[in-house]
């Protein structure tokens, strides 16, 4: 390398580095570039390789957080995502998505017939008017009228939520900046006069890049980002909290894929199954890969992989006996959901951001309410006087000459496909 490049590469200026290439940082690389902020971002490994990916794609709008039968913050929080999330894909919102793949356009809620009548009645009350419809058995999606002879006891109602393809998602967020983007498997965060300084390991060299605002968008890394940094503030940073899963998904031969909630008879917060499907590579005879949340994923962290496996195909069975799993191939995985700790370990109910000194710390909680943390987010930048935005080309130079571009990170179910 030039020794002239080499000085310049030792120390380096940047407006704004976000830490984390999942869906909130690469949401806030968009929005904050097209805003006139001179932003990069900076990921330890692959894009979308922690909950991104591991996510079922499902852009809802809190609807499910009311099945005990009560419009709770998280279901109000998000009532207008979905929109949202529509405009951007028609290329009217604050982000062009019209790239991404939609998977489906709705999202079902399916009752087994056995629900308490209380729900029934609050599913059709004014308060959720235009936010969900019940269906007629000839309005039913493929999956519910192509049963044979079996009938489909309860009800099915369609949501406003929709369903994205999360690998295009990354994708398509990750098209307009390539050139900032940058994979660094070891970065330090400190602090400097003007801001935050991080030190990003090379391979052959350390360099320093001095930014007005880093943003912490690692999920789970957040934690060990914060834990190592050594600041003069007098101040706490936010604490975290991890949300165990032990998703599963199985390998079906079927032509109709479902994306359906189905309730149980808690009353609970969280459906006793949450089905998304995704297409396989070669789609023959119809193969789909059945992706499984919900109440299923949240009581499996007490089961083995074989267990939960078991207990999975049980309950497909019982919910779909027109359904013939002899043949599928089963797999699961454990995943943590990081989110800021909150009491008793429950659900928070906005996406997350807080400011310590120059470092913005964000989790969105949940992939639908990236537009929220957005808005927070560019509403704090607003406020605050930044160092005047330099001429960047010459740090997007050194960076892409002593850094790779990462990749996108393979889906859960990719194996699979």
């Amino acid at each position: 390398m030039h020794p002239a490049q080499m000085a310049m590469s030792t120390h380096l200026k940047v407006q704004i580095a976000i830490i984390g290439g999942g869906i909130a940082g690469l949401w806030l690389l968009n929005r904050l570039n097209q805003a006139g902020y001179d932003t990069i971002l900076l990921e330890k490994h692959a894009l979308g390789g922690g909950q991104t990916l591991a996510s079922q794609g499902i852009i809802h709008g809190g609807l499910k957080y009311a099945l005990n039968g009560n419009l709770s913050p998280a279901s109000s929080a998000i009532a207008d995502m979905p929109e949202r999330w529509r405009a951007c894909l028609q290329g009217d919102g604050e982000l062009d998505l019209q790239g991404c793949r939609v998977l489906s356009s709705h999202y079902y809620m399916w009752s087994s017939g056995s629900y308490r009548s209380r729900l029934k009645a609050f599913l059709g009350s004014k308060a959720l008017r235009g936010r969900i419809d019940a269906l007629k058995p000839a309005q039913y999606p493929a999956f519910f009228r192509d049963t044979d002879e079996h009938r489909v006891p309860g009800t099915v109602y369609q949501l406003t939520d929709f369903v994205v393809d999360t690998p295009s998602l990354i994708s398509t967020l990750a098209a307009p900046w390539r050139d900032r983007l940058f994979q660094c498997r070891d970065i330090q965060l400190s602090s400097s006069d003007d801001g935050a300084e991080l030190t990003l390991d090379t391979g052959d060299s350390a360099v320093t890049l001095q930014a007005a605002r880093v943003i912490l968008c690692a999920g789970e890394g957040n934690e060990a980002l914060l834990a190592d940094w050594e600041h003069p503030y007098t101040l706490t940073p936010p604490a975290m909290q991890r949300r165990p899963l032990h998703m599963v998904t199985v390998k079906v031969a079927h032509p109709a894929p479902p994306y359906v909630h189905c309730i149980g008879d808690s009353l609970g917060m969280t459906p006793r199954l949450t089905l998304t499907a995704h297409p396989c590579k070669e789609n023959n005879g119809g193969q789909w890969i059945w992706y499984l949340g919900g109440e299923l994923a949240e009581s499996g962290m007490q089961r083995s992989e074989q267990e939960h496996q078991a207990f999975a195909r049980e309950e497909l069975q019982s919910l779909f006996p027109w359904m013939d799993f002899s043949q599928s191939v089963w797999s699961s995985f454990f995943i943590n959901r990081a989110e800021p700790e909150v009491s008793d370990q429950q659900r928070p109910d906005n996406a997350y951001v807080e400011a310590c000194g120059p470092v913005l710390v964000c989790w969105p909680t949940k992939l639908t309410l990236c537009p929220n943390l957005g808005d927070s987010v560019v509403d704090i930048l607003d406020t605050q006087s930044l160092m005047d935005r330099d001429d960047s080309l010459p740090t997007l130079k050194v960076l892409n000459d002593l850094l790779p571009t990462p990749d996108i990170a393979p889906a859960p179910w990719e194996a699979m496909r």
